[in-house]
């Protein structure tokens, strides 16, 4: 069998681990260890406080500093409410392309890594090659944040990282940050009849997000004047509003679901600080003026660091080399490349598929971009020997 085959065998694998954000990874990440122990990788698996997801951390080669990271996530997207036309769990082939959840975010690169490291193991490496797969990175890089903490704790340097995340094989040298938050109203309910004697919780949560709208809007003159992205600025997108139970009851609790995309670290700032100003100085009073333990309280769901564009990146130079690309490209959604290059590596974001792909019903990977992804992973095993 060819290279493409056994990838693709091995992504029809990964695909049938339903590994959505809110259910285990173990399973596959235990089915990933093994195929890597069975190649002579040191392989740990690194459970959550819950035990039921886990990291996985691999090397092959010498042990030291100067390793090349390659990155994957292992959690999906939800397909509840999604319009699939066959098992999203099940991968199926048609015209070159391979159906199935996370086949292109990003199972497809994983499944890429896997056959690739068969010769990496074969062959005497000069430099240690490390395997890093997360959890939860589709809600706030929380395993990768473990991961991170964990390697620095340890002391251990890795020069670079390459992240596979669909990026139709181009380089992506910048992304913008990416911070969600749930913010949580507490009121007063009563019947809808006399609303002046309750505190409606919906109707606190409405004006926290009209503020936060007028600070989206206040992002945009703040965009660098030398800024790469599309769009250029900041931005802040509203992710759900929930609260109630009946027309005529007062809303006693209701939540907002946010994120923002900081270009620049102060826009955070200036975000968070306005929104917690309005909060506490506008909203809060009001709210307590009849009910005195009425509350706003914000959970921090994920804060992950943007990739910053560096004139000099090893990694991205690396890529470019085994792949031909004669220049780097910087995008709007966000991964785990810039909390690799908190840690001093230099990183990259290369992999196959598209991300116009991730995260829709019939989400697929075509057979022509995991072959390129093939063909960089083989160079790079022959720049390590």
């Amino acid at each position: 069998m060819s290279r493409l085959d056994d990838t693709t065998d091995i992504l029809r694998d990964l695909v049938a681990f339903p590994t959505i954000s809110a259910d285990p990874n173990r399973a596959l990440i235990d089915w990933v260890a093994g195929y890597l122990e069975g190649l002579g990788a040191r392989v740990e698996v690194l459970p959550d406080a819950g035990g039921t997801k886990a990291n996985l951390f691999a090397t092959l080669g010498p042990e030291g500093d100067g390793g090349i990271v390659l990155s994957g996530h292992t959690d999906v997207v939800p397909v509840e409410d999604q319009d699939w036309t066959s098992d999203p769990f099940v991968l199926r082939e048609d015209d070159g392309l391979l159906y199935g959840r996370g086949t292109c975010d990003m199972k497809g690169f994983i499944a890429a890594t896997l056959v690739a490291a068969r010769d990496y193991a074969g062959a005497e490496l000069r430099r240690p090659l490390h395997f890093a797969f997360t959890h939860d990175e589709e809600t706030g890089c929380l395993g990768a944040q473990d991961l991170v903490g964990l390697l620095t704790a340890r002391g251990l340097k890795p020069a670079m990282a390459i992240i596979g995340e669909p990026t139709e094989m181009r380089l992506v040298e910048g992304h913008k940050g990416c911070h969600e938050y749930t913010t949580r109203f507490t009121g007063a309910e009563g019947h809808g009849s006399t609303p002046d004697l309750g505190v409606n919780a919906a109707e606190y949560a409405a004006r926290y997000v009209g503020r936060l709208l007028e600070l989206r809007e206040a992002l945009k003159p703040r965009a660098p004047a030398a800024s790469r992205f599309d769009p250029p600025w900041s931005t802040i997108n509203i992710g759900g509003i929930h609260g109630g139970v009946a027309h005529n009851v007062i809303v006693g609790k209701a939540e907002v679901e946010w994120e923002m995309r900081p270009v620049q670290p102060s826009d955070a700032d200036f975000v968070l600080g306005g929104i917690a100003a309005y909060a506490r100085d506008v909203l809060l009073p009001a709210m307590r003026a009849v009910a005195p333990d009425a509350s706003i309280e914000t959970e921090v769901i994920g804060e992950v660091v943007g990739l910053t564009p560096m004139d000099e990146n090893a990694a991205r130079d690396l890529v470019a080399e085994l792949t031909g690309a004669n220049g780097a490209d910087v995008v709007s959604f966000g991964t785990e490349a810039g909390l690799f290059q908190g840690m001093g590596m230099s990183a990259v974001v290369c992999g196959p598929g598209s991300i116009r792909q991730a995260h829709k019903p019939d989400e697929f990977v075509a057979k022509d971009q995991l072959a390129a992804c093939l063909d960089m992973l083989e160079g790079l095993g022959r720049k390590l020997v």
